[in-house]
């Protein structure tokens, strides 16, 4: 970490790179200025006609906006890494919030209704997700173990579980699963209709990262566990899986997050969670913009909580090694 920041602190401070920075900070602030959206006004012309000198202004502007950013590239080289990091965090964060305000968003009407959509469309995104995870998870464990079996049907059955759930898109299986199953005579809410096509879907994608995991093990550990005698639960339970967890849990996060997002979906057959509150309080008072900006940052905040949680648990598993 330390010798990686102090390379970064030499590459800050070296003119080559400086001016790189700022002849492309340059070129893309000015071009951003030449549209008709958020920066087209922040980069206006500062003097004269604009439909005469529209091009200098744009110019100068962007020039003192590119000198600007250069300067805070120097400015953060000379604090510790983690104030950087920080530093950077809220500069990006301040420039999205900028960017939304420029939209003359109704903060009145977001302030009325996020509780509501935290209260309700909240516990529900999270309900959905945990509830699929943890279906996921089984399944994956089982299909792996099926993909590295010697029996032939089950690795058929598995085979054909991940090609399929895998080249299907998921809001297809939200319909399949919602709309289909009455034909067959078994009717499903929409809840459970919504988890059991996250819990398929992702379990599919799960099963890949999980036989990945466990063929990373050595074959020799196999092996050893069958000359003490071990059988093959207590095999998986105690030797293999252990070995394997710190290799899985990185992916399996991800996928985690990625099915918090894809959650969303099944808004589409009435599912009251944050997608679905967000595009029907919207609609009552034609706020969508407000509602769906709302709806975006509980998801980002929601994904990174999930991220620093992730983060722990493969530092747990590091230090264990």
């Amino acid at each position: 970490m330390h010798a990686d920041t102090v390379t970064q602190d030499r590459l800050v401070t070296k003119p080559g790179f400086l001016l790189v920075c700022f002849f492309l900070s340059s070129v893309g602030f000015f071009f951003a200025g030449l549209g008709e959206g958020f920066f087209g006004h922040l980069l206006a012309p500062v003097s004269g006609d604009p439909e005469t000198s529209g091009n200098f202004g744009d110019f100068a502007v962007a020039v003192t906006l590119a000198a600007l950013f250069t300067a805070n590239i120097v400015a953060l080289s000379f604090v510790p890494w983690v104030v950087q990091v920080i530093l950077v965090w809220l500069e990006l964060l301040a420039l999205f919030l900028l960017f939304f305000y420029s939209f003359d968003l109704s903060i009145e009407f977001i302030e009325e209704k996020i509780w509501f959509m935290i209260s309700r469309g909240l516990f529900t995104t999270i309900y959905v997700s945990a509830i699929s995870i943890v279906i996921a998870t089984t399944i994956a464990v089982i299909g792996a173990i099926a993909k590295l079996s010697s029996n032939g049907f089950a690795f058929a059955i598995a085979s054909f579980y991940t090609s399929f759930f895998r080249g299907l898109p998921l809001l297809m299986q939200v319909y399949l699963i919602y709309l289909g199953l009455p034909q067959l005579g078994y009717v499903v809410d929409a809840v459970p209709a919504g988890i059991l096509a996250l819990s398929l879907c992702y379990g599919a994608y799960m099963t890949e990262i999980f036989r990945a995991g466990i063929e990373s093990i050595h074959k020799g550990q196999w092996e050893a566990a069958r000359a003490l005698g071990f059988r093959f639960p207590a095999t998986m339970r105690k030797i293999i899986l252990p070995q394997a967890i710190p290799i899985i849990i990185p992916p399996t996060g991800n996928q985690f997050i990625a099915m918090l997002k894809d959650s969303s979906l099944v808004s589409v057959i009435g599912v009251w969670e944050l997608m679905f509150l967000a595009r029907t309080l919207g609609q009552k008072d034609f706020r969508h913009l407000e509602m769906l900006i709302t709806a975006s940052l509980i998801y980002w905040g929601l994904t990174v909580v999930l991220e620093v949680i992730q983060a722990r648990v493969e530092q747990h598993y590091r230090q264990k090694k």
